[in-house]
């Protein structure tokens, strides 16, 4: 791993300035591993940001296929590196090497998608209102719309997706897409990682003769608050806890010139198990339960951290199942040291409480987490508390049981915002409970029925996001062709000739690009 300098990555350039150095861990032994970083010092922060904003108008001014050649570069790119990355990003993060093999293609794979969406167009909005001269009382001027990048996107990468939420990870591939340039903070947890992943991206823009300050990267702790209030940074993208997205959300609104989050952060995603479908196949839901709760060592943002039943034998004989799979479950190794800590303070938290009962689950010991089962009475949902809505990031959850259908809906109620919220149900639960779907679209991004919310398809319909506080903006996605929105706002031309418009609101369109004229969408072919 020679290419490992562990400098930030500035202006197409390596940068060393600071004195303080890092080191990446071994995820499996907590041992350092070989490679030194630097702290990015605030000069360094500047300048990454400033190299940024000189990249910006470059940039979001070449055409939607230049910038799509770029994306192609970045996952041809990751895609030739070897099995020594793969072993690497394994090493760094405990996950098995077949996850990280099919993480590296969705990383790859979303990079392609928003390609695509370049080349399609629609990501623009163009639309065009021809002017009206003889409309009376007033002519009607020529007025057209489409979208441009906001400007430089400060990007904090996620720990559990050393790939596909991190360094080439959706919100970059998606900011890219959108003509925005970016400045990545690398996560403690993978700096290793991030560094490859980097020095991919850094190839693939000088392959496409991409701006030199397209995209930068910098490592170390405490240096958020000055990517976050750094004047060029013009929208942030971020993935983790609710108490990282809130501060930088927080700092983001007190500048001077607020501007957006987009965080990902918390979420319990809620699982109802309906009476009929229990009843008809009660003892494969405990199973597949278990087989989702358990998945990644729970670590993934849609784990199952709520169990919903109506009181009933059907509802007991599948608890039963359902902690006998738990119990058998063996523990497994999570990302960090601090992840592992965070989870057990998690347990400790919940398993205190005098109306939270323990069903499965062996004590946790040594450097492993075991994955746990807790039963909670419904009162602490209707009465507010705060409980059973926090998260533990890890292989646990909770059941709560309700009396029936009108306390079900009140618990729904009082539930926080959520990225997904799933139904398993039969056909006679779908029209018993119908009431349910319009309550829990209020609630969440994401409608699962007879599925397992861990699992996120990448592709156009797909939304990852929801309400606070599972994200701080529920307008967007962080998963899927819609996560561009994110970074995209219109601006009007009125009266201009045709010749100055931009490609997409010309009349002859030379791009092909959709757009709506005058209520009517129209394409053109590509030339």
């Amino acid at each position: 791993m020679s290419d490992i300098l562990g400098q930030q990555f500035i202006d197409g350039q390596r940068s060393a300035l600071g004195r303080e150095t890092l080191h990446s861990v071994d995820a499996s032994t907590g041992h350092a591993l070989p490679y030194v970083f630097h702290q990015a010092t605030e000069q360094e922060v500047e300048l990454a940001v400033s190299a940024a904003t000189r990249a910006f108008a470059p940039f979001r001014q070449l055409s939607p296929l230049r910038r799509a050649e770029f994306l192609d570069a970045i996952a041809e790119e990751i895609d030739d590196m070897g099995d020594d990355f793969t072993a690497l990003v394994c090493q760094e993060t405990a996950l098995p090497e077949g996850r990280i093999r099919g993480e590296r293609s969705r990383t790859s794979g979303q990079l392609r998608l928003f390609a695509q969406v370049l080349r399609r167009g629609d990501f623009l909005a163009a639309r065009i209102d021809q002017a009206l001269p003889e409309r009376t009382p007033l002519p009607r001027p020529d007025i057209r719309q489409y979208r441009i990048g906001v400007g430089p996107v400060a990007v904090f990468g996620a720990s559990n997706f050393p790939l596909a939420f991190s360094t080439a990870g959706g919100d970059t591939a998606s900011a890219l897409a959108a003509g925005c340039p970016v400045v990545f903070k690398a996560h403690s947890g993978h700096m290793a990682t991030a560094e490859r992943v980097a020095g991919a991206i850094v190839r693939a823009a000088q392959r496409t003769a991409m701006p030199s300050g397209v995209f930068n990267m910098i490592y170390g702790a405490g240096v958020g608050q000055a990517l976050v209030m750094a004047d060029g940074i013009k929208a942030v993208g971020f993935t983790g806890s609710l108490k990282g997205g809130r501060a930088l959300a927080d700092l983001a609104a007190a500048r001077a010139q607020p501007i957006p989050v987009f965080a990902e952060m918390s979420s319990i995603n809620p699982v109802i198990v309906l009476p009929e479908a229990l009843g008809q196949r009660g003892q494969k839901i405990a199973e597949e339960l278990t087989a989702s709760v358990n998945l990644g060592c729970g670590q993934f943002c849609t784990s199952p951290g709520l169990i919903i039943g109506l009181r009933s034998p059907q509802f007991s004989e599948f608890l039963q199942a359902f902690a006998q799979n738990m119990g058998s479950q063996p523990p497994q190794t999570m990302l960090n040291t601090g992840a592992l800590n965070s989870y057990r303070a998690g347990l400790a938290h919940i398993a205190a409480h005098d109306l939270v009962d323990h069903l499965a689950g062996q004590p946790q010991e040594h450097s492993k987490a075991q994955p746990q089962l807790f039963k909670a009475d419904v009162q602490l949902l209707l009465d507010g508390d705060a409980l059973l809505q926090e998260e533990i990031f890890g292989p646990a959850t909770v059941v709560v049981e309700v009396a029936d259908q009108p306390q079900l809906r009140a618990v729904l109620d009082r539930l926080h915002g959520q990225l997904t919220a799933t139904l398993i149900a039969e056909p006679a639960d779908l029209d018993r409970f119908s009431g349910l779907l319009p309550l829990l679209e209020d609630k969440v991004g994401r409608l699962l029925l007879n599925g397992y919310p861990t699992g996120v398809e990448v592709s156009d319909a797909m939304v990852h996001g929801g309400p606070y506080p599972a994200t701080s903006d529920a307008r967007g996605t962080s998963v899927g062709s819609l996560a561009i929105d994110r970074f995209l706002r219109p601006v009007c031309y009125q009266n201009y000739p045709d010749e100055y418009l931009p490609p997409a609101l010309q009349n002859a369109n030379p791009l092909g690009l959709d757009r709506l004229v005058d209520g009517q969408w129209s394409r053109l072919p590509l030339n």
